[in-house]
Formats: structure tokens, sequence, C-alpha cells
């Protein structure tokens, strides 16, 4: 049996961003395996994120996706993954993250929905490499 993780913003960001190829292809890789064993889970917050974050100017100027690609991109991404959406108790267990682990509200956020689901795993560069914060450790992919 496949044990779901949570898999944050930066991964599914990673995926369209020609800056750093060898996250985009550890990303697409990550992604394109969770989907075939549908051991990933995508929290709401990350497809706003996602939109957000790949339609939003570069240091060059340029998106890495337009607008209607991105928005394109989002409806695929409901269609390939779980989506976790928020409840009263996922907030409730935000503010508990945020104070006792010193997390940033976002970041919270997905531990919580973590914690909640009862997901063993975050995948994610934005937190500490193997660390448990509650019941569920985080994996960075993008480590050498």
């Amino acid at each position: 049996m496949t044990v779901a993780s949570l898999v944050d913003t930066n991964v599914l960001v990673y995926r369209f961003d020609a800056r750093f190829p060898r996250k985009r292809q550890i990303a697409t890789e990550l992604l394109r395996t969770g989907i075939a064993q549908g051991s990933l889970r995508v929290p709401y917050q990350a497809i706003v994120e996602f939109v957000a974050a790949v339609a939003r100017p570069t240091a060059n100027g340029l998106p890495l996706l337009s607008p209607d690609d991105a928005r394109r991109e989002a409806e695929e991404l409901l269609m390939q993954f779980d989506i976790l959406y928020p409840t009263e108790g996922i907030v409730r267990g935000a503010l508990r993250g945020a104070a006792a682990y010193r997390l940033s509200w976002f970041d919270a956020h997905l531990w919580a929905y973590a914690e909640y689901f009862g997901l063993d795993e975050i995948v994610s560069e934005d937190f500490q490499h193997d660390r448990l914060y509650g019941s569920v450790r985080v994996r960075n992919p993008f480590l050498a």
C-alpha cells in the first residue's frame, strides 16, 4: 500500500520553471509518479498559490505561464489529484502549528492539512528536511 503525501506549491511551480532545470525534472517525475500511484494529495491552498505564482512576472518581466495557461493547468491539477479542502479543524490546527512550530501562516496551513487528513509526509523545500512536525515528516525532494 502506498502512503499518501501532501505536495507543496513549490513542487507544482517548479514543474513549469525552466530557470531551474534540475528542479523542474525532479518535480515532473515526482508529480508523474504521484499521479500513477495515487500517492500525492494537493491542498486547495496550493492550487490558489500555484495560479498566483506562475502567472506573476519573474525577474525578466515574463510569467512562467500566461494567465490562461495557469488557469488551464490548475484545471488539470484538479482532475489529476485528490484535492483537500479547508475545514474549521484545519484552520484551528494551523493556528496551533504556527505557534508550536513557528511556521509561517501558509506553511502552518500546509502542515495542518497533512495532520488533519492523517498524511505522513509533506513534500516541500520550504520546511526543514526530515524534520518531524507533530506526526508529519517533511521531505525536500530537491536536495542533492
